[in-house]
Formats: C-alpha cells, structure tokens, sequence
C-alpha cells in the first residue's frame, strides 16, 4: 500500500523577518498567520528544550514567522540572531539540500511584474514546459536570495498533462 504525504510547509532564511513577511504578503499575496515572534534557546521552558533540540547547542535566539498559501501549505521564515545566518555565496540550484520552492499563480506574466517591481529578481525567461501546452515556469529570487520558481499550472497537471487524474 503506498502511503501519501502531503506538503505542510518549507522554511527559509532570511536576514530581515520584516522586510520579508511584508514581501511575501504584498507581493506574492501570502497570508500571515502567526508572528514575527521570538525564539530563545534561554527560557525555562519546554519550548526551549525543544529549540535546543531542533536548532542544535549553538542556538540562542531568533525570530519567526508563519504565512499561507492556498491549499493550506505554509512558509515559515527564520531570522537567526544568534548564531547570525549568513550567505557567504549566491544562492545555487546545485547544492545539497532544498534548491528551491515553487509557487503557482494563473497570471504568471502579472506576477513577474510584481516580483520584480517588490525588489525579487527574475533569473530566467518565462518557458513553455512542453511546446503546445499551456504550462509556463520562471525562476527568481526573493530580495533575501532564496532561490524561487513560479508555475501557471498545478504541480500534477504540469508534471502528468491535463488529463492528469486528480488522487
């Protein structure tokens, strides 16, 4: 029997939990849910035991944030205070771990304007997955350098056509 999971939400770093909750709301249009709050690693808390857990011995402090999308998947933003996040170099598709996380909006083209007008850069043109379709992608970046692609379509459609039987 296969098992399925769905996707709750992502996390990402950023240098300015303001400017970011503020960019994710206005221009990808997300929804704030919970915070900016405080994180510490030195309350006398079960939260903190948590922290420590999760985060490893050298976490001390930093701030979150929650936002939704439709379909009740989420980002959740981190600013690390202590210890510092820190980008030493740009952003990469080719590095382990998460290279990027996608978004879905009908008016693709509107939204590249929206990126790039809210300080997002765009880093590719707009394609055409399969020539004929309908189904078009751009990647870019936040402002915070988070490495993000926007899709006209759903994931299913995109990746199997519109014929595609929904689960």
């Amino acid at each position: 029997m296969t098992r399925r999971v769905r996707l709750g939400h992502v996390g990402l770093c950023v240098a300015d939990i303001d400017a970011a909750v503020a960019w994710y709301r206005d221009v990808l249009g997300l929804e704030l849910l919970d915070g900016p709050r405080d994180l510490r690693a030195d309350a006398d808390s079960r939260a903190a035991e948590v922290l420590g857990d999760v985060f490893g011995p050298a976490f001390r402090c930093a701030r979150i944030a929650q936002l939704g999308c439709e379909g009740d998947v989420g980002i959740e933003l981190f600013e690390f205070a202590e210890p510092r996040g820190r980008r030493d170099v740009a952003a990469s598709y080719f590095q382990h771990g998460v290279s990027h996380v996608c978004f879905q909006a009908e008016d693709l083209e509107g939204m590249v304007e929206r990126i790039r007008a809210g300080g997002g850069r765009i880093r590719t043109a707009v394609w055409r997955e399969r020539p004929g379709r309908p189904y078009r992608f751009v990647h870019f970046e936040d402002p915070f350098g988070n490495l993000l692609e926007l899709h006209a379509h759903g994931n299913r459609e995109q990746v199997l056509g519109a014929s595609a039987p929904a689960p």
